[in-house]
C-alpha cells in the first residue's frame, strides 16, 4: 500500500511538471527589460559664471523656453565696441579733418588760378618777343604742376566723404557679428519639448566652455530595452509592435527600433536563477509622444509580443 501510494505521488508529480511545462511552452513569450532615456545637455560654447537657472528639476519644458545665462559683462563690452567701430568707419572722417582738405583745396585752386594767369601773359610777352621761350615754359609748367595739385585735393577730399574702404568695414562687419554671436551664447535656451531631467549647477557657480548646466529628456527619445533569447529572436523584426507593461499599468503599445546582431550575456541588472547564465540578444523600442510622456528611465518592464 505504501509502494502504491509513492508510485501514485511520484505519477502525479510529474503529470503535474509535464501540464506546467506544456503550458509554459505554448504560451506567449515574456521577456524581461527597463526603461532607458537619450537625454539633451544643453551647454553654452564659452564660460562663465551661472547668473540665472531658470528651470527646476523635475519641470516641463517647451521649445525655446529659457534654461540658462552666464555672467557676459565682457562679451557686451566687445559688442559695443565693435559696433561704434562700424558706424564710425561709416561716417568718414571727421568734420575738422574735412574742413582742413577743403582749406587746401581752395588754396590750390587759388594757386592754379594765379598760374594761368602767369601763363597767359608769358604767352603775351612770347608773342611780342618781349620774353623768351624758357620763360613762358616755366610759366606753362608751374600752372600744369599746380592744376595736379588741386585735382589731387579734391580727390583726397571725395575719398574723406566717402569713409572707410569696403575691405575695412567688411572686417569690421563680422567682427560685430562674432560679438553677436558671443553674446547669444551666454543664453541658452530650450532645444525641445521635455522634462527638464536634472540641472548640474547652481547659480553663482563657475561653468567651463561646453559643460552641461540642463538635462533634458523629450518624451519621443523614452525608449524600452529588453532582452530575447535565441529562440524568440528570429521571430521579432524592425517596425514590429510588442507590448510593454510597467508595474501598476496597463500595457503601452511600442514600435521595434533596433535589433542588435550580437548576442550577449543576460545582463546584471536582469540576473536571476533562471537566465543568468543564457545567451540573449538585445532589442529596443519606442513609444508613442503621448505614451512616453508619464515613463520614466529606470523602471523595470516585462515585455510581450
Amino acid at each position: 500500500m505504501k509502494n502504491f501510494s509513492h508510485a501514485s505521488h511520484s505519477a502525479l508529480a510529474v503529470a503535474l511538471l509535464l501540464a506546467f511545462t506544456g503550458c509554459a511552452r505554448h504560451g506567449p513569450p515574456a521577456w524581461q527589460g527597463y526603461l532607458e532615456g537619450e537625454f539633451v545637455y544643453v551647454a553654452a560654447p564659452l564660460g562663465g559664471q551661472l547668473e540665472t537657472l531658470s528651470v527646476q528639476k523635475g519641470a516641463q519644458v517647451a521649445a525655446g523656453a529659457p534654461l540658462f545665462a552666464l555672467e557676459r559683462s565682457a562679451e557686451l563690452a566687445a559688442q559695443r565696441q565693435a559696433a561704434a567701430r562700424l558706424a564710425d568707419l561709416g561716417k568718414g572722417q571727421r568734420p575738422t579733418e574735412l574742413n582742413a582738405i577743403e582749406a587746401h583745396l581752395a588754396q590750390a585752386r587759388a594757386t592754379a588760378e594765379l598760374s594761368s594767369r602767369e601763363l597767359a601773359r608769358q604767352e603775351k610777352l612770347f608773342a611780342d618777343n618781349a620774353s623768351t621761350a624758357n620763360d613762358l615754359d616755366r610759366a606753362r609748367l608751374t600752372h600744369e604742376a599746380n592744376l595736379r595739385a588741386a585735382d589731387q585735393l579734391a580727390a583726397e577730399l571725395e575719398t574723406a566723404r566717402l569713409g572707410s574702404r569696403a575691405d575695412v568695414v567688411e572686417a569690421a562687419q563680422a567682427a560685430l557679428a562674432q560679438a553677436d554671436w558671443s553674446v547669444a551664447q551666454k543664453s541658452q535656451s530650450a532645444p525641445c519639448t521635455g522634462l527638464v531631467f536634472d540641472t548640474l549647477y547652481r547659480a553663482g557657480e563657475f561653468v567651463a566652455a561646453g559643460s552641461p548646466v540642463v538635462v533634458v529628456l523629450p518624451p519621443e527619445n523614452i525608449k524600452v530595452r529588453f532582452f530575447v533569447p535565441e529562440s524568440d529572436f528570429a521571430a521579432l523584426q524592425a517596425g514590429a509592435t510588442v507590448h510593454v507593461t510597467v508595474a501598476g499599468a496597463s500595457p503601452l503599445a511600442a514600435r521595434i527600433s533596433y535589433l542588435s546582431p550580437q548576442p550577449e550575456y543576460t545582463p546584471p541588472v536582469l540576473y536571476n536563477r533562471d537566465n543568468r547564465e543564457k545567451l540573449v540578444f538585445m532589442v529596443e523600442a519606442v513609444f508613442s509622444a503621448a505614451d512616453a510622456r508619464n515613463l520614466h528611465p529606470g523602471q523595470p518592464v516585462d515585455v510581450a509580443p
